[in-house]
């Protein structure tokens, strides 16, 4: 059987791969199994050593360990130095052309893992598909209308007039109220999913939680919160729905808050573990450990069935939070959202696609996705992470934080060359990162 030479970026994947499964080989034993297992590769051990170098495996010649970490994501670990990237899995569920049959998932390697791709011609201005939010939790402006009763508490949509249409939660009572009110029948019905547990009238254990997450405004908290309601509501009804549901959740690209912070840590920022904690102690109290006894009547009434073991482990432990926690920072959607297809979009610095609100009157939350050039079969489908506005810098400083690694995108390599033959100007943003950014980056809220 006669070798090729192979392409860096899938040799590069296979050989990280080969480092997660089998952290403690070295290079020539490694550069044999990866020849054992890819019959038709021609590779030398030299690329081999010279790929893991890159990569950070190597120290002083000697093969580091690569291990999977808590959250699934890759971790190269040696003395004094750590890198982390965020994981994700396919969700194997999902039927994307519910939403556009001009798209495809594709997964690209161990590192990039997935995004979206044009399967046909996108034109510029072309709207390439609308969705609603798997959850939602509002930006907080909206959010302090939905608790006095001035946004539909599902879908978000600011209720300028009173109509016969909007309707008021179902548990609510003079004794006990709730402010959430819906902009019709529909919403309300769609509601069951996520705001029972949510309800302060059926579960009132859940209003410190939620009034922390807004004290703090720490919009991970919030969505969590919701997410987890979702999860849990969702045992309740049956085995599929619960299914359904998890598959969304665990395909998420997650990166733990631990993890996150080998990378903070770095920058100078130390994590805040004892905001950590409190928010924790509150999360439990929500679902699991109400403190009064009327409480755990209330929460006993809500979910009736027992919780799966899985789904507790998945859900309660401390650990898990973190990961739960790490997991919404990174797929939350500007306005508050988790979106199924949405949660697949890359990052680029220079963007091909816009994603708005465009169903203000009647649909808040529904995102619109809109190409913002042509875009051609094959191309990758790609929004902004960061504030495009600022420069490079700043812009790789922020995609750093979360595990994504030096942005080598075209705009960011021409603003380095820019400011590499301007003597470095601009080079005191990259130490800006001001005071309210590194007190919120403790709590993880950017």
């Amino acid at each position: 059987m006669s070798r090729h030479p192979v392409p860096d970026d899938e040799l590069r994947a296979a050989l990280i791969t080969l480092k997660r499964e089998k952290p403690s080989l070295g290079v020539a034993k490694i550069h044999t199994l990866l020849l054992e297992t890819n019959l038709t590769w021609s590779v030398s051990e030299k690329r081999v050593r010279k790929i893991l170098q890159e990569e950070g495996l190597l120290v002083n010649g000697t093969a580091n360990t690569l291990s999977e970490n808590a959250n699934g994501g890759k971790e190269q670990n040696r003395a004094g130095s750590t890198r982390v990237y965020p994981s994700s899995s396919l969700n194997k569920g999902l039927d994307v052309n519910k939403w556009s049959k001009k798209i495809e998932v594709r997964h690209f390697d161990a590192i990039k893992g997935k995004g979206l791709v044009a399967t046909e011609k996108i034109s510029q201005g072309e709207v390439i598909w609308k969705e609603d939010p798997f959850i939602l939790a509002p930006e907080w402006e909206i959010y302090d209308l939905q608790v006095s009763s001035r946004a539909c508490a599902f879908c978000s949509t600011i209720i300028r007039d009173h109509s016969p249409l909007h309707l008021p939660c179902r548990a609510s009572t003079s004794s006990s109220s709730c402010p959430a009110i819906f902009c019709n029948r529909l919403c309300r019905m769609q509601s069951d999913r996520v705001h029972p547990l949510l309800c302060p009238a059926r579960n009132p254990a859940s209003v410190p939680l939620l009034a922390f997450a807004r004290k703090t405004e720490w919009l991970a908290v919030h969505a969590l919160a919701q997410c987890t309601s979702r999860l849990l509501l969702a045992s309740q009804a049956d085995d599929e729905s619960l299914n359904l549901d998890l598959q969304v959740v665990q395909s998420l690209a997650v990166l733990g808050m631990e993890e996150r912070f080998r990378v903070l840590i770095d920058q100078g920022v130390e994590p805040d573990r004892e905001t950590w904690q409190k928010a924790f102690e509150l999360y439990l109290q929500t679902f699991k450990e109400p403190k009064t006894a009327l409480e755990q009547k209330k929460l006993a009434k809500i979910l009736r069935k027992p919780i799966p073991e899985s789904l507790q482990k998945e859900l309660f432990g401390y650990d898990a939070f973190l990961r739960g926690l790490g997991r919404i920072s990174l797929n939350v959607e500007a306005h508050g959202g988790l979106y199924r297809l949405h949660s697949h979009l890359n990052h680029s610095c220079s963007p091909n696609t816009s994603v708005r609100h465009l169903d203000q009157r009647n649909a808040l939350s529904r995102i619109t996705v809109v190409a913002k050039n042509d875009i051609n079969p094959g191309d990758e489908l790609l929004i902004s992470y960061t504030d495009p506005s600022r420069n490079f810098r700043e812009r790789r400083r922020r995609l750093a934080e979360w595990g994504f690694g030096l942005c080598q995108c075209e705009r960011c390599l021409a603003e380095e060359e820019e400011a590499r033959e301007n003597g470095g100007a601009g080079g005191e943003d990259a130490e800006a990162a001001n005071l309210a950014d590194q007190l919120r980056a403790g709590l993880g809220l950017i």
